[in-house]
């Protein structure tokens, strides 16, 4: 999922378009990718802080609920699972394992309600965006939202390749 070469056409268009306007309501590429590094800098994940938010030096990201270790690693062993997966918008229900998929329905539950915020430090940088961690959720379909696991799971050069992206 995070190898920007194996999305389909439309994948990289709509990651391209969201995170060039995410960029440009923060005060540009530089502030987003230094938010990003920001992110990955956290450990054991940026995404279990306990005060829900990471900032740089010049935009934070802030989110209303705890995330606790166990989730952040059932997504990562979820991406692990599909990161040859020649199809990006797999869905992560499609687990055989009857224990498995009760732990990843248990992640969604908990998970669905988190919507993350993103603004820039100085309010004339923009208005900011915000996204959430699944992109479809219904009874035996959910799909991660790609702008979530950019912004969590995948390396800057990604994000970098997508801004340089090129529609036909």
């Amino acid at each position: 999922m995070c190898n920007f070469n194996k999305q389909s056409d439309e994948t990289k268009a709509l990651i391209h378009l969201f995170m060039t306007k995410a960029a440009d309501s923060v005060g540009g590429a530089n502030f987003l990718l230094e938010l990003m590094e920001a992110i990955k800098a956290k450990k054991p994940s940026g995404l279990s802080e306990r005060n829900s938010q990471v900032a740089s030096n010049h935009t934070i990201i802030k989110w209303n609920k705890v995330v606790y270790q166990d989730k952040v690693d059932l997504i990562r062993n979820i991406l692990d699972n599909h990161r040859s997966s020649e199809n990006p918008d797999f869905n992560i229900l499609s687990e055989p394992n009857i224990k498995k998929r009760k732990n990843i329905l248990n992640m969604v539950r908990t998970l669905t309600p988190l919507e993350f915020v993103v603004a820039p430090q100085n309010p004339n940088d923009g208005a900011g965006f915000n996204f959430k961690v699944f992109d479809a959720v219904s009874d035996d379909d959910v799909k991660l939202n790609p702008i979530f696991v950019t912004m969590f799971f995948c390396s800057t050069e990604f994000t970098k390749k997508a801004l340089k992206y090129k529609m036909d």
